[in-house]
């Protein structure tokens, strides 16, 4: 953790950010939360900097999460927020910087090493098919078999925080996946409520609070600056538009619950950097390198997971090496998880299946994409998941 005026130093910061598992992440913060709700034990180290008793004391903890607000965003064109003006330091991400991973460790308090969702698009060996993590839908489109369903239990073993706080809890989230199999798994313990806009999410939030006659816990999370970063850039008009609309129903749910002994923070899962068209590697331009591939690019367009044909992995090291060096770094995934990129601590049974023989890490604002038959073409301007200042350390705001 740094102070306000340090952390808005770190804007611009080059080369690789790793994620500080060691008191200075996103599991950190979670570890925090839960001491400060009645979990005794910790398998992680609490966030440095971060009171902990005074959490404790407050008779409501309130987590708010706005997708994609990066400290770069915050420290930058977002000074002049109520969000900035209340900032109290920063954090790292997880690895990979994206929500897949980053929200699921806010939910369980658990590493991705642990819990074992490394990004957008994941192999599932238990199934054998490429889904999209989140909504758990079939890369290729293709109908999941009957069978198959329900696949949240299946796929996702771990549990969530909430059964462990002595805190009545509450998860509030877009209507549009409040319902979701991801959601419904890792609210477990919660109560859920859907909300339409910011102004609906504040309001559910003050009346719990107004309500309360016990110790309550409430995550919030809010997508709509990501979506807007990934359509327009994380400097666009509008995605700075979202972030003023946020500050200013901010703003009046701070200045509602002043004197309601409540505790507030807001971080992110992850920052944002834009990759211009011409920084986008197209695999269907090298089919040298596609021909090492047993399956499709998994996991984000910043961090790729690879998955070898056998015998093939001299010749795509020489290919990444020759041909794509100036934009990326071929690491065996093992050895990231050797060196703690996932964190430390226990591993998911299942980590190796998902993260292939091989990753490749993006350099300055490159991306990789492949496609498959009949695929949509998504056109993103902004981007995440990889190391880079920009994308791993998210703010740290108090009240």
């Amino acid at each position: 953790m740094t102070k306000a005026s340090e952390a808005a130093a770190t804007v611009g910061t080059p080369a690789q950010v790793l994620p500080d598992y060691g008191g200075g992440s996103l599991l950190n913060l979670m570890q925090s939360l839960a001491l400060a709700s009645g979990v005794r034990a910790c398998r992680y180290p609490p966030l440095r900097g971060l009171d902990v008793d005074r959490l404790k004391a407050a008779a409501n903890l309130v987590l708010i999460l706005v997708d994609g607000l990066g400290l770069h965003t915050l420290a930058g064109p977002g000074r002049g927020t109520v969000l900035f003006r209340h900032l109290h330091g920063s954090a790292t991400s997880v690895f990979p910087s994206t929500t897949a991973a980053a929200i699921t460790t806010v939910m369980t308090a658990l590493a991705p090493r642990a819990h074992g969702l490394t990004g957008w698009h994941m192999y599932f060996r238990e199934i054998d098919r490429i889904l999209a993590s989140l909504p758990l839908v079939a890369r290729d489109g293709a109908a999941l078999a009957p069978g198959l369903l329900p696949l949240a239990p299946r796929l996702f073993g771990h549990h969530p925080l909430y059964g462990r706080l002595d805190r009545r809890s509450w998860v509030l989230s877009p209507a549009a996946i409040s319902d979701s199999p991801f959601n419904r798994h890792h609210s477990e313990g919660a109560q859920r409520l859907a909300y339409g806009d910011a102004e609906e999410m504040f309001a559910h939030a003050e009346r719990l609070i107004a309500d309360g006659r016990e110790r309550r816990f409430l995550y919030a999370y809010f997508p709509a600056l990501d979506e807007a970063a990934h359509e327009f850039g994380i400097g666009s008009p509008e995605a700075l538009a979202c972030l003023d609309a946020f500050d200013h129903a901010f703003a009046r749910f701070a200045a509602s619950v002043r004197g309601s002994d409540t505790a507030v923070i807001v971080t992110a899962d992850h920052g944002f950097i834009d990759s211009p068209p011409d920084r986008l590697i197209e695999l269907d331009g090298h089919p040298r390198l596609a021909a090492t591939l047993s399956r499709p690019l998994c996991g984000e367009r910043r961090i790729a997971y690879c998955y070898l044909r056998e015998g093939a992995a001299a010749e795509f090291e020489r290919y990444v090496g020759s041909e794509l060096g100036h934009a990326c770094t071929a690491r065996r995934s093992m050895d990231l998880v050797e060196d703690g990129w996932f964190g430390p601590g226990e591993t998911n049974p299942e980590l190796a299946s998902r993260i292939g023989d091989y990753t490749l890490v993006m350099k300055d604002d490159w991306t990789i994409l492949d496609r498959l038959p009949g695929e949509k073409r998504h056109r993103m301007v902004g981007v995440h998941g990889g190391v880079s200042a920009q994308e791993m350390r998210v703010p740290i705001v108090t009240i």
